[in-house]
């Protein structure tokens, strides 16, 4: 057999082992997914056991319930519901933004909450908190669904333009300057939300404490309907990315002379990013280390490919969020666990796993 048709059967190979890879993998993630879902339905600090939700289920559309299905009703459905779906956008949101980022950045150490987006968001938000009464002819409906979701977004989309424009020089990013970047104004961020913070009334202190902490505890229908339509356009406008930041991998210049238009897939990065992050932090507070964990955990698993790596990103952040809000809730019931601090505890070790793997002595 000749050294091309060894070659070629190896190349078959490898995209045969490939495809199967990204199968397994979305099947994989796909039940999971369902499977945190039917979890989170079922747990809380009132349990619903599988029969009860099929019964829960089947009331809803015969109309006949007894006080005590009538009671898990409301919990179910106007309570526990829209929290999870919540998860599953904001997961998604996340997990993407997190890809996006890394892609973007060419740096699997890149994530919105580390490099400062998460903060820079947070801080509009408290602004909005301790000052939004200022605002004449705004209503606290209004503030909570329109003006605190644009403040966030402009804070986080503010934070990558500051980063993007430090970090990069002659065409080339530095990881390195955006990360210590990203501390400094992170740090910057939480002096500034701390003097907000000193300047508030105990309404404001409890508001600004959930947005640091994190937490799905807030979740309603409304909040669903504001977050679904950025998030859908956010999933929707991944597959349009995918070829680009498959070419940006291999460098801006590489993926200019491959005809692809540099600029105006950053710019939508950026914005996409800024709007996952934003519409995070107005609906749950500052969430870190999702978009970091889930992206680097499926790159290992099936490869570099923005094809397959920003969906499997939105499935897996929805996954771990759904998950993480399911533990919130039960582990310290009837109180509940600010989800933040789930997410930290998993990622923070995370990270300093990365850290160490890549390597142990990092130039600066």
């Amino acid at each position: 057999m000749s050294a091309e048709a060894v070659t070629a059967a190896q190349v078959r190979s490898f995209v045969a082992g490939r495809r199967r890879r990204m199968h397994l993998g979305f099947t994989v993630l796909a039940l999971v997914l369902v499977a945190s879902v039917f979890v989170a339905l079922t747990s809380g600090p009132i349990s619903i056991s599988p029969q009860r939700l099929w019964a829960l289920t089947t009331s809803a559309f015969d109309g006949q319930s007894s006080p005590a299905l009538a009671r898990d009703f409301l919990v179910l459905f106007n309570i526990r519901l829209p929290r999870i779906i919540m998860a599953l956008l904001l997961g998604a949101a996340l997990g993407v933004s997190g890809a996006l980022m890394q892609g973007l950045f060419r740096n699997p150490l890149a994530d919105p909450g580390i490099v400062g987006i998460s903060s820079g968001a947070a801080l509009a938000a408290a602004l909005m908190i301790v000052l939004g009464h200022h605002i004449s002819g705004v209503s606290p409906a209004l503030m909570q669904s329109v003006v605190m979701p644009l403040a966030a977004f402009l804070g986080g989309l503010i934070a990558t333009l500051f980063l993007y424009g430090i970090a990069t020089r002659e065409g080339h990013t530095s990881v390195a300057t955006m990360l210590l970047a990203g501390i400094a104004l992170a740090a910057l961020a939480m002096a500034c939300i701390g003097l907000l913070i000193f300047m508030s009334d105990d309404r404001q202190l409890r508001d600004i404490t959930f947005w640091t902490l994190g937490s799905l505890g807030g979740a309603s229908w409304q909040k669903v309907a504001v977050a679904a339509p950025i998030v859908a356009l956010l999933l929707g406008a991944t597959p349009f990315l995918a070829r680009g930041m498959n070419a940006l991998s291999m460098g801006e210049a590489a993926a200019y002379h491959l005809g692809v238009p540099v600029q105006i897939i950053k710019t939508v990065c950026i914005i996409l990013v800024a709007l996952a992050v934003g519409v995070s932090v107005a609906a749950a507070g500052t969430i870190s280390f999702v978009g970091i964990v889930v992206p680097h955990l499926l790159r290992l698993a099936v490869g570099a490919d923005h094809r397959t790596l920003l969906p499997m990103s939105a499935m897996g952040g929805a996954a771990l969020l759904v998950i993480a809000d399911a533990i919130a809730r039960t582990i310290v019931a009837p109180a509940d666990l600010p989800i933040g601090i789930l997410t930290a505890l998993i990622g923070g070790p995370f990270f300093l796993w990365l850290l160490l793997r890549r390597n142990r002595n990092i130039d600066l």
